[in-house]
């Protein structure tokens, strides 16, 4: 009996599993090492058994119609898939590739394996990958996309989440046919910021952060819409963005009614604030004519009695001039309240008022204060002059109370159309936290008197330390050159 035929010796130590089979009875002649070892099985155990046998998976006759499809010529060849049983009884996937040989006169099919199981893991892995990715795509509130901007300008919109028609009333079929249909939804009026911000992006291949407004024409109405993408640079100098377009139009909706309610609540806070200082000054001129009246007239009054006082009554004369002593505190007192109710010195007007105060506050505190000003008075309505004085009194107490300083120093100037009011000292500094501060009313009270008066106030630390505020506010119309 002749020898079984055997694979070549470049066959035995390839690296992928080889086979020979009868072509007749399709039993296995001789396998490589690589197909033994992956097998679990030796030559002998293998040489008993057949491809079906190998391959239960196999249909006989759906294996018998593949094989019939190499017909007699030697070198035809055919593929199919199928699985491989091991020893142990488990199976992996593989494609073997069949080709006719003639050896020793003998017709033989020879077969080469290639294992799909990594195939199989990464195809599985990847299905795996695009379901979860289908999953967070469907549950994302808005519009997943891949946006590209060729050189020549042209764009494509490559890939689209079913998201679309929901957010932009469009199908995803009409603006992957016409992408220049999305740039026209925008309204005019943001059309530029969209343009540039997306050449920015393009630029500096940074993250593309968009907001603006567009049309829907399906249901005649105005959506807010934020766009936030990456880029990446593709093939032919175009670049690719990823990223996700969502509706903000509520969240819109909430801040643009925040602002209304923050501008109806400033008005509120200014209209009180005007009423509070119209109270002050009549219950100051109260003060001063009735009370200051009334005074005036017990002290004429106790001057007439005291002259009248008979001689040799020292207790009553000592009386008389304690009730004297009395009224003068009183009066002095009424004088001072009047003062702090409201200033007469404003009357004089701003520049007047605000030297006036810096006096009264190196006095009183023992702090330098020194004020510069214009020679010539601002003209300011009284509400804006009362509302600037008020600002500069609080941030005088603020410096007294909190900042340790020893000298302030106090600039007024006009610049055309805007008033600066300057309050520069050498203490402690503020911290950004004393900002924050739960209870920081006095400040937040500066910020909106000057909000009020259509300015600004701004604190910052002060050249050598301490503290600078400055208030700036626009004057109603520009009166001479800049002082």
């Amino acid at each position: 009996m002749s020898p079984l035929p055997s694979l070549a010796a470049e066959m035995q130590a390839a690296a992928a599993e080889i086979y020979l089979f009868d072509a007749a009875t399709l039993a296995v002649v001789d396998a490589n090492q690589s197909a033994r070892l992956n097998l679990g099985m030796d030559a002998a155990t293998l040489q008993g058994m057949d491809a079906c046998a190998l391959a239960p998976a196999l249909d006989r006759a759906a294996f018998a119609d593949v094989l019939a499809g190499l017909g007699e010529e030697v070198g035809a060849q055919v593929s199919l898939r199928t699985r491989l049983k091991r020893a142990d009884g488990s199976s992996y996937p593989v494609r073997l590739c069949f080709l006719r040989i003639v050896r020793d006169g003998r017709s033989l099919l020879l077969a080469i394996a290639d294992d799909l199981t990594l195939e199989q893991a990464a195809q599985q892995a990847l299905a795996q990958s695009q379901a979860r990715f289908d999953a967070i795509v469907r549950n994302t509130p808005g519009l997943v996309y891949q946006f590209v901007l060729h050189p020549d300008g042209r764009v494509d919109f490559p890939w689209l989440s079913d998201g679309c028609q929901a957010l932009l009333g469009l199908p995803v079929s009409a603006l992957q046919h016409d992408a220049g249909l999305f740039e026209g939804l925008i309204l005019p009026d943001d059309r530029q910021g969209y343009r540039e911000s997306m050449a920015a992006s393009r630029a500096g291949l940074s993250g593309w952060n968009w907001e603006g407004r567009i049309w829907i024409d399906a249901w005649n109405d105005v959506k807010w819409i934020n766009l936030r993408a990456t880029p990446h640079p593709v093939d032919g100098g175009a670049v690719q963005w990823d990223g996700i377009m969502t509706n903000i139009s509520a969240s819109k909706q909430e801040q643009q009614e925040v602002v209304r309610s923050r501008a109806r609540l400033a008005e509120l806070t200014d209209h009180i604030e005007q009423v509070k200082e119209q109270e002050r000054a009549r219950i100051a001129r109260e003060i001063h004519d009735d009370l200051g009246g009334n005074l005036t007239a017990i002290k004429m009054a106790l001057a007439m009695l005291a002259a009248r006082l008979p001689d040799g009554q020292p207790a009553l004369l000592e009386k008389a001039n304690y009730l004297d002593d009395l009224v003068d505190r009183s009066i002095e007192a009424v004088h001072r309240i009047s003062l702090d109710l409201r200033p007469t010195m404003l009357d004089l007007g701003i520049v007047a008022a605000l030297e006036w105060q810096a006096r009264e506050f190196e006095k009183q505190m023992g702090i330098a204060c020194v004020f510069r000003g214009p020679e010539g008075d601002i003209a300011l309505d009284d509400d804006h002059a009362t509302a600037l004085f008020r600002i500069f009194q609080e941030a005088l107490t603020n410096i007294a109370k909190h900042a340790g300083a020893t000298r302030v120093t106090v600039t007024l100037r006009r610049q055309r159309a805007h008033l600066t009011l300057g309050i520069c000292d050498n203490g402690r500094g503020i911290d950004a936290s004393d900002r924050l501060k739960p209870h920081s009313f006095g400040l937040r009270g500066m910020n909106e008197r000057a909000k009020a008066l259509g300015g600004t106030l701004a604190l910052s630390a002060a050249p050598g330390g301490g503290t600078m505020v400055t208030i700036k506010i626009r004057l109603a119309s520009e009166t001479g050159n800049d002082d």
